[in-house]
């Protein structure tokens, strides 16, 4: 675990200066790589990169909330930043640096009028993890086992603030223009505010853990609204292993492949049968227990689909609708690909490459039984991903498709990440999402 945080900056003020401190290093790291480069005659682009991604990342992590949230979703897609930033900002995702005891007592008198030990048995005083907007800790009431998960001091406060704060460093990292990206950020806003309503989150939980609970090989908390507040949501604790590390251990073929089912099912049920789905599938959300049975952990971001946006979505991951271009050309539109200003040479462009795309990452679907530990197929993603950030004509059109897009694909990577790092073979045509063979 990190060295524990003693305090956050909360004001606007001094969240504002904490990026201004944190512009500047980034431009003494520019200095000091020219300067090198002048005597060297080369740049060392990674030698940059990784120190910007340190000054970054410590700055985000002081800074907690919606600024570090965007580091972590920055991190899932590879192929957005260069392998340093990837590589630093994932650490978001589960090893944040923690608050210390004095800070997470204040939350308390502040949410339940006590302190931890008034309410529970025995409470943690350490975090047993510690991510972008809350950690959680360990306690017992009553011989059970409990998760309280506490948010941290000003997150919901400063998320729309902080976005405009991160917001040049984002453009820059994507190498994107900001009115192009304005709908985007403020769907990611959106989501940001509802992962900071505690209340929110715990009624969705406890919904989403309800009907989601005849999918075989997944298990849920519970959740104790009594012992929740608007900054502390409280749950029974889950026994297990980090799917993380899991995945490192000599686990059987057999097991591998019923996990990536398990998961599989589990997220094509909710996208098809509840038209919602958990959008925060990274590995510190899952554990497994003693069954090898899949176990949820977060519900902080769940997104609900719209029917016209599921309709076109998952049409165009059929080969058969990709091979008919009058059809491709009218869910192009629909899903806001192609742009009623487009010229005739625009939309050629962006038609090839998405339909490119799309077949590429549509090819689970299409295949039936897939092999998710197939390298080759990630290379392509990536390569592809590569492609299209480097091709200037894709550049001048950047910024397209729906704004709902963002949590799908972040769904989608994030899911077959996990199933790639757990090298099972998934039969990805199933119908019947309640059952693993």
């Amino acid at each position: 675990m990190s060295k524990e945080l003693d305090r956050i900056p909360i004001g606007k003020v001094k969240r504002a200066s904490k990026f201004v401190t944190t512009g500047a290093k980034v431009g003494v790291n520019y200095v000091k790589a020219y300067s090198k480069a002048a005597i060297n005659g080369k740049l060392n682009k990674e030698e940059l990169d990784s120190d910007n991604a340190r000054d970054i990342y410590d700055s985000l992590s002081e800074l907690k909330g919606s600024a570090l949230k965007m580091a972590q979703l920055l991190s899932m897609d590879q192929n957005v930043l260069p392998k340093a930033y990837s590589d630093k900002f994932a650490m978001a995702q589960y090893s944040a640096p923690p608050l210390s005891y004095p800070l997470v007592k204040k939350t308390f008198t502040s949410n339940l009028g006590k302190d931890p030990n008034e309410i529970f048995d025995t409470f943690g005083k350490r975090a047993s993890n510690a991510a972008s907007m809350g950690q959680v800790h360990k306690a017992e009431l009553n011989g059970e086992k409990l998760a309280v998960k506490i948010q941290y001091p000003g997150v919901g406060d400063s998320i729309k603030s902080d976005l405009k704060l991160a917001k040049p460093f984002a453009l820059k990292l994507m190498n994107v223009k900001g009115k192009e990206v304005e709908p985007y950020l403020k769907e990611v806003e959106g989501k940001l505010l509802e992962e900071a309503d505690y209340g929110l989150e715990l009624k969705q939980s406890m919904d989403f853990a309800e009907k989601c609970q005849q999918v075989q090989g997944v298990f849920f908390p519970r959740y104790y609204p009594e012992l929740s507040a608007p900054q502390i949501l409280t749950m029974s604790w889950l026994e297990g292993e980090p799917i993380g590390d899991w995945m490192k251990g000599e686990q059987s073929q057999v097991s591998r492949d019923r996990l990536g089912q398990i998961l599989w099912n589990f997220y094509m049920f909710q996208m098809h049968e509840l038209r919602m789905m958990h959008a925060d599938p990274h590995p510190g959300n899952f554990i497994i227990d003693d069954k090898n049975d899949l176990g949820v952990i977060d519900f902080g971001c769940i997104k609900h689909i719209p029917n016209d946006f599921y309709q076109a979505y998952f049409e165009l991951a059929n080969y058969e609708t990709l091979d008919n271009p009058e059809r491709v050309s009218q869910l192009f539109k629909q899903l806001e690909i192609i742009r009623p200003s487009d010229t005739e040479k625009d939309v050629k462009t962006v038609t090839a490459m998405f339909t490119d795309l799309i077949r590429l990452l549509s090819r689970p679907f299409n295949d039936g039984i897939f092999d998710f530990s197939d390298d080759a197929y990630f290379s392509e993603i990536y390569m592809k991903g590569e492609q299209i950030s480097k091709d200037p004509e894709m550049n001048r059109l950047q910024a397209r498709g729906s704004r709902h897009f963002i949590y799908f694909n972040r769904t989608f990577f994030g899911l077959y990440n996990i199933l790639h790092s757990l090298k099972a073979k998934v039969d990805c045509s199933k119908i019947d999402f309640l059952r693993v063979a």
